[in-house]
């Protein structure tokens, strides 16, 4: 039975590892030293940072907003339900 995909019954081909009786486990990594790594480690980093897009300052303080505005309503939904669940625990215990 096939569909678009493939065979349900054959994996595809590049689906399957290939066996290679020389292969090297940490490859170019494993032939430099631990402050050659911690190096590339630290400019890899600093690459990723780079690619990061930041918020305006307009935006920064919008979303700080939103978030403090939420946190105060969840504060007050839970204090108002904790205050009900009470009280009813206190009508049903005495």
């Amino acid at each position: 039975m096939t569909d678009a995909v493939g065979s349900i019954d054959m994996p595809d081909a590049q689906d399957e590892a290939p066996e290679s009786k020389n292969t090297r486990k940490g490859g170019k990594r494993g032939k430099k030293g631990p402050l050659k790594r911690l190096a590339l480690f630290y400019r890899q980093i600093v690459a990723e940072l780079r690619k990061v897009v930041w918020p305006t300052r307009n935006q920064l303080t919008t979303y700080t907003t939103v978030v403090i505005i939420f946190v105060v309503i969840m504060i007050g939904l839970v204090t108002v339900i904790d205050y009900g669940l009470s009280n009813a625990a206190k009508y049903v215990f005495g």
